[in-house]
């Protein structure tokens, strides 16, 4: 398969957002306390062993990404997180699914309704846009394999779907229960993982008019400034 991945656009990724080295930070260690719940062996744990390799990229101590684990794995007393998921909409009807990690529901909800109603938004109530939504693992593969080769060890791994990007890379969707497995095939058929997941891939992509372009990037943004927030999905164009 060639051409641009259908998956592309779906997440607003905030690391290329976030200039604040310590906001930045923060998110980080919570993401890694929260996957850590799940077990504290990173081979055993993608969401851990992804949690930690986005912390590494943005230069944090290996002894604070430590410690990260331990509180989240029990081993040592640390703050009660707690994953949240918020469906909204945006400017011109765009549907969004907000992930946070907080220790204060109240808290949390209260700012992220507010950063909606400033820039042309409201929050919906459950299930309002997730049927617009599917949670997939993606997978993508750094450019430079060749293309048979990934084809290869992707079927045989049981991934279920897989697009190039126009720059090259490989994006594999999967099923979140086989994720896990899917990853660890990949990586043993000695393939380079840019980046991997469980994300909130939309199923009804909306093309936005020029008049919501503006207001929909900075509703975004605006978000993404919220310390409680971790990841923000979109099914904008």
């Amino acid at each position: 398969m060639a051409g641009h991945s259908k998956w592309a656009n779906i997440k607003f990724r905030k690391a290329a957002q976030d200039s604040r080295r310590g906001k930045l930070f923060s998110k980080l260690i919570r993401e890694v306390t929260i996957a850590a719940r799940s077990g504290a062996e990173v081979e055993h744990n993608p969401r851990l062993r992804t949690a930690v390799e986005k912390a590494l990229a943005a230069n944090m101590a290996r002894d604070v990404i430590n410690r990260a684990i331990q509180r989240g794995s029990g081993a040592a007393r640390g703050e009660g997180f707690e994953d949240v998921l918020y469906e909204a909409y945006g400017p011109g009807g765009v549907a969004i699914m907000i992930e946070c990690s907080t220790d204060n529901r109240n808290r949390t909800v209260s700012e992220v309704r507010y950063v909606l109603s400033k820039y042309g938004g409201n929050l919906g109530t459950e299930g309002s846009v997730g049927y617009m939504f599917n949670r997939l693992g993606i997978i993508q593969i750094a450019g430079g394999h060749d293309e048979d080769y990934v084809m290869e060890v992707v079927i045989d791994a049981g991934a279920d779907d897989i697009e190039t990007t126009d720059d090259g890379e490989f994006v594999i969707s999967t099923s979140p229960d086989s994720f896990s497995n899917v990853v660890e095939f990949i990586e043993e058929a000695g393939l380079e993982i840019a980046e991997a997941g469980i994300e909130q891939c939309s199923t009804a992509p909306l093309e936005v008019s020029d008049d919501h372009k503006e207001q929909l990037v900075n509703l975004l943004s605006a978000l993404d400034e919220v310390d409680d927030v971790q990841e923000v999905y979109t099914n904008a164009k």
